[in-house]
């Protein structure tokens, strides 16, 4: 078993090859393998079996991440370049073997049965005729017992109906294991999830990027073995990166509602229009300015997650790409200043008259309510503006 020198090895994953020299690759078929040694066989003698009988070169990659049931040694005597990823994910496998893989197009499938090998030809196809991401749907094909009715009936649709609400995908299958790609857009898709959360990074991102992505049928069986899936974890995971890779929907758009909401209730109050056929008073107004607050720091945290993914993670946004081009540190510092200002000059006028009347009684309520909630807001504007700025400092 020879070590090679790839790029794999060069980042700390040990390859190891089988098969002698290596062939020219025009496909690499990944298998992301754990503990399977009741399929791996299998799947690697019918991924080779299919590129044979569809006459392209290629090669078939197992990427072992800590198997100690012997997956990895069935797979290298069945034909396969294994890579061994001691770190333990989903995607930190997969990444492992893309590194790994030498072909023109790689081809992904889960190392568990569920997936025909036989329709490698119908993905490369896709990606001849010009499709960068091809992925499979098997929502009209699951064989009986091969899913779950909660997976197929409710995290799958409500999971893929977000993502596609969020990033506009037009995936309907969003988690199918099985889907190919051209190993040229590696760089632009830049994965780097380490879980299940790993198949959404890669429809998002392609999306982001603007990548051609096409869908086809595919049939699903039911898996040999133990599944390695956890629904509520991995659930959550996707989820959660959704969320975290739309910061229009987590932050933007919610604080704007909440400020706009606020800042309606606030001004009923302050000029005492009737809302419900009622007159609200001082404790709708504290409401309202809470709201006010939460609010534009919810859209303060936005911009902040907008500008992290722009400096650090290259993403690109265009709405958020034309306001850092015209707006400076100091437009954010003028506007906050103004808001804090304006609010503590209303303060000092209120202390003045209070003083005035002889420290009594305070008769201007909700004035002072909303003064000291302009104070504020222009302090979150003003320190969310250096923020922003201190993010920028990586621009290139």
């Amino acid at each position: 078993m020879t070590l090679l020198s790839t790029n794999a090895a060069t980042a700390g994953i040990a390859v190891h090859d089988d098969r002698g020299e290596h062939p020219p690759a025009t496909v690499s078929v990944v298998i992301p393998c754990l503990n399977e040694a009741q399929n791996i066989e299998v799947c690697v003698s019918a991924a080779l079996g299919s590129l044979a009988r569809a006459g392209l070169s290629g090669e078939v990659i197992v990427a072992d991440n800590g198997s100690d049931d012997g997956s990895a040694e069935l797979a290298g005597l069945a034909g396969a370049l294994v890579v061994r990823e001691p770190r333990r994910g989903y995607g930190n496998a997969y990444r492992a073997g893309f590194a790994a893989a030498h072909g023109e197009y790689i081809v992904m499938a889960d190392a568990d049965q569920t997936y025909d090998f036989e329709d490698i030809p119908r993905f490369l196809a896709c990606l001849r005729e010009g499709a960068d991401l091809v992925v499979g749907d098997r929502m009209r094909n699951i064989q009986p017992g091969a899913m779950s009715w909660h997976h197929r009936y409710i995290g799958n649709p409500l999971l893929s109906g977000l993502l596609n609400l969020l990033f506009q995908t037009g995936v309907s299958d969003a988690h199918c294991g099985m889907r190919a790609f051209r190993r040229s857009c590696l760089a632009a898709l830049a994965l780097r999830t380490s879980g299940m959360e790993f198949a959404s990074e890669m429809v998002v991102r392609a999306a982001k990027e603007h990548l051609t992505v096409r869908e086809i049928p595919i049939h699903y069986h039911p898996r040999t073995g133990e599944s390695k899936l956890s629904s509520l974890r991995d659930g959550w995971r996707h989820l959660r990166f959704l969320l975290l890779h739309a910061p229009n929907h987590l932050f933007i758009l919610p604080g704007a509602a909440i400020t706009g909401l606020g800042g309606v209730i606030s001004l009923a109050v302050l000029t005492r229009i009737q809302l419900l056929q009622r007159e609200w008073d001082l404790h709708a107004l504290i409401g309202g300015s809470l709201l006010m607050i939460v609010g534009v720091q919810l859209v303060g945290l936005g911009l902040c997650a907008h500008a992290y993914a722009t400096y650090f993670m290259g993403e690109r946004d265009q709405w958020f790409d034309r306001a850092r081009e015209r707006l400076r540190l100091e437009h954010g510092l003028t506007l906050g200043s103004a808001v804090a200002t304006a609010g503590l000059a209303m303060l000092v006028s209120i202390a003045a008259n209070w003083i005035a009347r002889g420290l009594g009684s305070l008769s201007q309520e909700r004035e002072a309510i909303f003064a000291a909630t302009l104070t504020v807001l222009g302090i979150q504007v003003v320190f969310t503006s250096f923020l922003l700025s201190i993010l920028g400092l990586r621009r290139d």
